[in-house]
C-alpha cells in the first residue's frame, strides 16, 4: 500500500509539473547541444536506475527501522510524554531540519559534492531535475535518514508521509513555472518555492551555496543561508556548473564523481578563491 501511495503521488505531482512547464513557464530553457527529450530521459533513466539501486541494497529500510524504533521504544520522540499530533509535527520538522543539514554537507564536503555535483550539473532547470541524483549519492542519503529515524524515533506513519512530502517538494521546487511574484513572496514564507530554490542552481558559488531547504523555507532564514534573488534575475541567471556547459550522458553522470571536482574545490579539497565571492 505504502509504494502504490508513493508510487500515484510521485506520477501525480510530475505530471501536473509538466503540464505547468508547458503552459506557464519561468523561464526560457537553454539546453545547447541537446533537446529536451535526451535530457528528461537521462533525467529519468537516472532516477529509474536510483529507484532499481535502492531497492537492491536499503530498500524500505527507513519504515522497517522506524518500526524497530518504535516497537522497541528507542529515540528522542518515544521517551517524551507527547500527543500523537505534536510528535508528528515535530518529527516532521525534525526530518525536514536533518535534510537541510545534510543539504549542507553535500555542498562543504569535498567528497559528497562529488556526488551532489551531478545533480547540479544539469543546465536547465525543470521538474525532472529534482530527479537527478548519483546512485551513490541515493544510498548515501538513505543511510543518514536511518540514524535521523533511530535518533528521533519517529512513527512508521511520520516516516512514510514525510518520504511522499520530500518526493512531492523535489518535483515542486525544481519546476520551471511561473508563479506571480507577489503570491510567491508570500508563499515562500512558509515553503520553498521554484524561484528560491533556482537560486540554488546558479553557476556563481555564492548562490549555489545559499537556499538549501526541500520543504519549509525557514531553516535557511534562521540559519543565515538563504537569498531572496539572484544576482542576474531569474530570467537572467545561468544555471549549472561553470566547469561542464555541454550536456552530459548517463554515463558520464555515473562516472562524474570520479573525475575532477568541479570548480568549487581544488584536488586538495579546499575553496578557490573564486568560491569567496560575494
Amino acid at each position: 500500500m505504502e509504494v502504490c501511495i508513493r508510487i500515484s503521488v510521485f506520477f501525480g505531482i510530475l505530471l501536473v509539473m509538466l503540464i505547468w512547464e508547458a503552459l506557464h513557464p519561468r523561464r526560457v530553457l537553454s539546453q545547447p547541444g541537446q533537446s529536451r527529450k535526451e535530457r528528461w530521459l537521462t533525467n529519468m533513466s537516472l532516477t529509474v536506475l536510483n529507484a532499481l539501486f535502492a531497492r537492491l541494497t536499503l530498500g524500505a529500510a527507513t519504515v522497517t527501522v522506524a518500526v524497530f524504533a518504535s516497537t522497541h521504544g528507542l529515540g528522542l520522540l518515544n521517551w517524551l510524554a507527547l500527543p500523537a499530533w505534536a510528535a508528528a509535527g515535530v518529527g516532521l520538522l525534525a526530518l525536514d531540519f536533518a535534510l537541510y543539514l545534510q543539504h549542507v554537507m553535500l555542498h562543504a564536503v569535498p567528497v559528497l559534492w562529488r556526488l551532489h555535483q551531478v545533480h547540479h550539473a544539469d543546465l536547465g532547470f525543470d521538474a525532472t531535475t529534482g530527479l537527478r541524483f548519483h546512485p551513490i549519492e541515493i544510498v548515501f542519503s538513505l543511510g543518514y535518514k536511518l540514524a535521523i529515524v533511530v535518533l528521533l524515533g519517529v512513527a512508521p506513519w511520520v516516516v512514510v508521509t514525510f518520504e511522499i512530502l520530500l518526493n512531492a517538494s523535489s518535483i515542486f521546487n525544481h519546476g520551471n513555472v511561473f508563479i506571480p511574484e507577489r503570491i510567491d513572496a508570500r508563499v515562500r514564507w512558509l515553503l520553498v518555492t521554484p524561484d528560491m530554490h533556482r537560486i540554488h542552481h546558479s553557476t556563481r558559488i555564492v548562490e549555489t551555496d545559499s537556499n538549501f531547504g526541500f520543504s519549509v523555507s525557514c531553516w535557511d532564514r534562521l540559519c543565515g543561508t538563504y537569498r531572496p534573488e539572484p544576482a542576474l534575475e531569474q530570467t537572467g541567471m545561468e544555471i549549472g556548473l561553470s566547469d561542464y556547459r555541454a550536456p552530459l550522458n548517463l554515463g558520464r553522470l555515473l562516472l562524474l564523481p570520479f573525475q575532477a571536482i568541479a570548480g568549487r574545490y581544488t584536488f586538495a579539497g579546499s575553496r578557490p578563491a573564486k568560491a569567496r565571492e560575494v
